[in-house]
């Protein structure tokens, strides 16, 4: 047991949760503002569904890909993590979505969002941010 307390606490160690209006202001920088008509808002209530601002995430789905990053780009379709079948259409390496700069996964989220049909290649927009007043998530970032 205490093996197992001593591994959960060094997992979360090593997480890099992002503090909501330090990624608001990343993802400015990035211009991600207004991109394909999505605000700061937006990508801010995706993140937080998807990862809760963590840059470390990782989830394993039942179809044997696991989703990466603080926006959980899956590696089915998106990255390559050497884990089997990948269509890896932002050609990206699973482990650059990992960064705490968080560059490369922004450049894929991007990717997804052009390409994609949008936010809606995630299941978490529609369920929680989609036709919904965000505006609070960037309250007091001064974005």
């Amino acid at each position: 047991m205490k093996c197992l307390v001593f591994m959960l606490l060094v997992a979360l160690s090593s997480a890099k949760f992002l503090e909501r209006c330090e990624w608001a202001r990343m993802l400015k920088a990035q211009g991600m503002d207004g991109y394909k008509g999505y605000s700061i808002s937006d990508w801010l209530c995706l993140t937080q569904s998807e990862s809760y601002y963590n840059t470390k995430a990782t989830n394993h789905d039942s179809d044997g890909s696991t989703c990466y990053g603080i926006f959980q780009v899956n590696s089915y379709y998106w990255c390559y993590d050497g884990q089997g079948h990948t269509s890896n259409l932002c050609q990206v390496n699973c482990s650059e979505l990992l960064k705490d700069d968080a560059v490369a996964a922004i450049k894929c989220a991007k990717y997804v969002v052009q390409y994609h049909n949008g936010m809606n290649a995630w299941v978490s927009w529609g369920r929680h941010c989609e036709g919904r007043d965000l505006s609070y998530f960037v309250s007091g970032c001064g974005v």
